[in-house]
């Protein structure tokens, strides 16, 4: 087993969020690639008057970034138990076409390279995900009644993620950076040349 690999292991199970559950949908996904890099993310997310947890494992292998996201579910009319699900996707690293990285720091004047990060919001695309937001157009002319058609914007964000330094810790932040370098890093070994 890689170094790596442990190390996600004892992350996920230091969650204490299901993790043989979470390690097993993973393996699964990960058959026998080494893992290089990863992060596990562990949030409260609510619904109607429920705290529920949901845990979000990135690992990336020589030719793929693999997306795992598990979820807690109370008794129900499917289920008269709690129950949880997975669910594992596996992206070509050809296929990562943006990584977007949105840092935020208290006290910008005082900030000095390599300094610290209150916030940072990690944003990937590799298409799986297409938005379109529409609003009809209009001009600046109040009594005009022509059809301007419509504005939009497009946008493909298939996987969000945020930390912060007092939610989750400063650690976290720092995790979260160095895998959306190692991610950037990957995506250009992974390109196909052009």
């Amino acid at each position: 087993m890689s170094n790596e690999l442990a190390n996600l292991r004892r992350d996920v199970q230091q969650t204490g969020y299901y993790p043989d559950f979470v390690l097993d949908c993973l393996a699964d996904a990960l058959s026998d690639e080494e893992v290089r890099g990863y992060f596990v993310h562990l949030e409260a997310t609510f619904d109607s008057d429920e705290l529920r947890r949901h845990v979000t494992v990135l690992a990336i292998t020589a030719s793929r970034l693999v997306v795992g996201h598990t979820d807690e579910y109370p008794p129900d009319e499917t289920s008269s138990v709690p129950y949880a699900t997975s669910t594992v996707e596996s992206v070509p690293l050809t296929r990562v076409h943006s990584v977007v990285v949105n840092r935020r720091v208290s006290n910008p004047a005082r900030y000095s390279s390599g300094g610290p990060v209150a916030e940072v919001l990690v944003t990937i695309g590799w298409g799986a995900v297409n938005r379109v937001e529409l609003e009809p157009a209009d001009c600046a002319d109040p009594q005009c009644e022509a059809d301007h058609g419509y504005l939009g914007s497009a946008s493909n964000d298939d996987l969000s993620i945020r930390v912060s330094a007092e939610a989750d810790g400063k650690h976290v932040v720092s995790q979260a950076l160095a895998f959306a370098r190692l991610l950037n890093e990957a995506t250009l070994r992974g390109a196909p040349s052009l």
